[in-house]
């Protein structure tokens, strides 16, 4: 009976139940891409391509691992932790004996994969090029189709699509930049795959040159293992397993050889998993908090039909399952048609992240039925809770009272509701102190926008009292602008609640649109500033291809200049991921200041690190401590504390070397090279001629080129937060609109009354402005008050960078929705005659 009256209520209120429709929609639309996100992350299929004819790999293992055990209550218990490490892993290359001789085995081919970039106009087609030694051509297969293998150092093969592309044939020659000094190749052959490989260019040495190029002497990067024919390929893996039981080695075979080929997109999956639970997450509690004032809304538009029913004998549990039905109904479809729409829209931002170089195409979207199902199921519930919080008053009031109380809003005090609020507001400023002690930026940013999530919550909450409190502020300057400003004074008092669910969604597009602007800004301008203040160096040496060899540093020091090569790379203290890099200490002073704050970069070497302030208090080191750790490639390394500094946010959080870090990166040329030095920038050039793609900038210039390259950074996590800004902005427009569109009687009272159409648009749009001037506060505070303790914690500064322009515009979006939003159905309203609507039964 309840189900059949819910049923005839939404289908003669289309119009009424069309906000909560919009809001539930675009929530499971959300909730969907971000799942599908997730669902790539965990279950993206990366497919190999180099090794399509090898069916079983062997590689190294590509993580970090601790074990620890606690003892507890007579009860031992083990646990088990594994951490990606950031660069190749290798394998001794001894372990091919032991593979020989295992059983069912045939063929077992070593594989060596390092950079190595062809130098042609017409470039790599955007694919990474990677070269390899000719023997392990056999793997994918590529055969040869025209010329002939590399035999000399000085003979290369390149892939057909690489031919095709740079116009090359047998007989060129072709400068390649690999790990040393650029050096022309002359192509003996062109080879072509058995297989597509559409990811990457392949290009094939001599064995004795890509094992000089490759620079890790007596290691391989992996092995194909042939199984001898007829052999089962499952029977083979076991018993290669078996054979490599105590060693560090992996046995892949199927689509697990895919993560051993592609390591970045193997990475891509924890960084996909990261962002699709923080996007959704956020997303969740944005969609919660949208939702259930969209629902209170509708209620609140009902007021007189719900009171009616409590009237007529209806208890307050039947109408609390109506209202809870009534939800459910609009929930499915809303549900439903959410989270279909959300399939293409995951795809389309898949595809955005790829193009922005924060996930390689090597991975490929994935989608399941899972993200829509779990976004249905959270809408349902969603939709059914928001229903049961926004009846609860509806449902509790005495009949005899219920129509007296359908006629004006309540003035009394709603304690539960305000006490709830005070909560969360503390809540929220809990996570605001807690904010100002984070200094890493994984830990800070899921807190960072929790708080702004809890404090907009805490603003719903107590909506009314500050929607109140705030009218009597600008009672004064409102009645300064005549009739409209004083009906606007009275609806903003009489009408509260209904003016805070306006409130609310416009706070939380403030507050979150500012922080996600400003955190971004915030932390880079920090780190720019520190390495700004921290660079002494005349020049500043960059490379537009794959980094700055070391023969052009050593050219640059024969001339009596103080270079600096800086390595880049992530390493690992127990668990712990942190930026470092490797830099030349000769000369280090007279090139770089990190800002030492204790010990001497004076003794910094292969035996001794220098790690930043944030690593020191975190793992209780000083000068002369010892500090375990691993290096990029996964090689452990203990070394001596030489000196702890300041500007870790710029320079990175541990400084080693350069030696040792170049002997563990995949790609070991400079991202820099500091020079300091009387000659001009034209002698420097003219130095490094023979090196093609090197700049010469001044310190200022690569700062400026570093500014690029983070606002690159920014625009992935401005495109991550980006649809949760948008639904916030729908959720405002539909807010709005609902609250504009029930007041037509009240429009037709006042025109009744003898006031024009322009008075009462007037009167609608001092309204808006009000909101909006609540809500810019609010959120502005809200965002103000968790950018401060960001930067406190980031930065140590409490000044967090505002870019004014930006804040006026993110002021200026918000202001131009809620006007549109209510102008639109405010005309609409007034296109009814007064008459008709006054006198019409409700």
């Amino acid at each position: 009976m309840m189900l059949r009256y819910a049923l005839k209520t939404v289908r003669a209120r289309k119009a009424g139940f069309l906000g909560a429709f919009l809001a539930l929609m675009c929530a499971a639309a959300l909730i969907t891409a971000c799942g599908t996100l997730l669902d790539t992350g965990l279950r993206g299929t990366i497919r190999t391509e180099r090794y399509g004819a090898a069916p079983v790999v062997v590689s190294a293992d590509q993580y970090v691992h601790q074990t620890t055990v606690k003892h507890k209550k007579g009860k031992t218990k083990v646990k088990h932790k594994a951490k990606p490490i950031a660069e190749r892993a290798w394998l001794s290359e001894h372990l091919r004996s032991t593979l020989v001789r295992t059983p069912g085995v045939a063929r077992v081919v070593p594989e060596l994969t390092f950079p190595a970039q062809p130098l042609t106009p017409a470039g790599t087609g955007g694919r990474t090029a990677y070269g390899h030694a000719w023997d392990s051509a056999a793997l994918t297969p590529y055969r040869l189709t025209a010329g002939r293998a590399p035999w000399a150092t000085g003979d290369l093969v390149i892939d057909a699509d690489l031919a095709a592309r740079a116009r090359l044939r047998p007989g060129d020659r072709l400068a390649v930049q690999s790990s040393q000094a650029p050096r022309s190749y002359r192509i003996t052959g062109i080879a072509t795959p058995a297989t597509a490989v559409r990811h990457q260019t392949s290009l094939f040495f001599s064995e004795a040159e890509a094992r000089r190029l490759a620079a890790h002497p007596g290691q391989v990067t992996a092995f194909g293992v042939l199984p001898a024919k007829g052999e089962d390929t499952d029977r083979v893996r076991r018993a290669v397993a078996e054979a490599l039981h105590g060693t560090t080695a992996q046995v892949s075979t199927g689509d697990a050889r895919g993560p051993v080929e592609f390591l970045d997109a193997a990475s891509a999956r924890i960084r996909l998993v990261s962002m699709g639970g923080a996007m959704g997450g956020t997303s969740l509690l944005v969609a919660v908090l949208v939702v259930v004032g969209t629902f209170a809304l509708t209620v609140q538009q009902r007021h007189r039909e719900l009171a009616l029913l409590r009237a007529i004998a209806a208890t307050p549990g039947q109408i609390r399952k109506l209202l809870g039905r009534e939800a459910l109904i609009v929930g499915v479809a809303a549900g439903t048609t959410g989270a279909l729409l959300g399939l293409p829209l995951g795809s389309w931002l898949h595809s955005r992240f790829v193009a922005l170089g924060a996930v390689p195409d090597t991975l490929e979207h994935t989608a399941s039925v899972f993200p829509p199902l779990a976004a249905l199921a959270a809408t349902l519930l969603g939709a059914w809770a928001a229903a049961r919080i926004a009846s609860r008053r509806v449902a509790r009031i005495r009949p005899a009272e219920a129509l007296a109380e359908a006629r004006s809003e309540r003035t009394g005090p709603a304690w539960g509701r305000i006490i709830a609020g005070l909560l969360l507001l503390a809540g929220g400023v809990v996570l605001v102190i807690v904010l100002t002690s984070l200094r890493t930026e994984p830990a800070s940013t899921p807190v960072t926008f929790l708080a702004v999530v809890v404090l907009a919550t805490s603003v719903s909450l107590l909506g009314p009292a500050l929607v109140k409190a705030a009218a009597l502020l600008l009672a004064g300057p409102l009645r300064l602008t005549g009739h409209g400003g004083r009906l606007a004074t009275a609806n903003l008092r009489g009408n509260a609640a209904r003016m805070a669910s306006v409130v609310t969604p416009l706070t939380l597009l403030v507050g979150m649109t500012c922080t996600v602007l400003f955190v971004q800004s915030t932390l880079g301008d920090a780190a720019r500033t520190q390495v700004r203040e921290g660079t002494r160096a005349d020049w500043v040496v960059a490379a537009q291809g794959p980094g700055v060899p070391g023969e052009a540093a050593e050219r640059l020091r024969a001339r009596h200049d103080t270079v600096t090569e800086v390595v880049r790379t992530t390493v690992r203290v127990g668990l712990d991921k942190y930026p470092a890099q490797g830099v030349s200490p000769a000369g280090l002073t007279r090139t770089w200041d990190p800002k030492v704050t204790a010990g001497s970069l004076g003794r910094l070497g292969p035996r001794t690190v220098a790690v930043s302030e944030l690593v020191a208090d975190q793992h209780y080191l000083k000068p002369g401590s010892t500090l375990k750790l691993t290096l990029g490639d996964g090689t452990p390394a203990t070394l001596t504390v030489a000196a702890v500094y300041a500007r870790g946010l710029g320079f990175g959080d541990l400084t080693f070397d350069h030696g040792l870090v170049a002997r563990h990166v995949d790609n070991p040329l400079a991202s820099s090279v500091l020079v300091s030095t009387t000659r001009t920038q034209t002698q420097l050039a003219t130095t490094l001629r023979e090196f093609p793609g090197l700049q010469i900038l001044s310190p200022t210039a690569a700062d400026d080129l570093q500014a690029d390259r983070q606002q690159t950074n920014a625009e992935v996590n401005y495109l991550a937060m980006g649809l949760v800004l948008a639904f916030t902005a729908i959720a405002v427009v539909n807010t709005l609109a609902m609250s504009v569109a029930e007041r037509v009687r009240e429009f037709a009272l006042l025109r009744l009354a003898g006031a024009t159409r322009r008075q009462v648009l007037r009167m609608l749009r001092t309204e808006v402005l009000s909101v909006l001037l609540i809500a810019t506060t609010l959120g502005s505070g809200i965002a103000l008050a968790v950018l401060t303790a960001f930067s406190v914690g980031m930065t140590g500064g409490a000044a967090p960078e505002v870019v004014p322009l930006l804040y006026v515009a993110v002021v200026a979006v918000a202001g131009l929705l809620a006007l549109v939003a209510g102008a639109v159905p405010g005309r609409v309203a007034l296109r009814v005659r007064a008459v008709t609507v006054a006198t019409s039964k409700e």
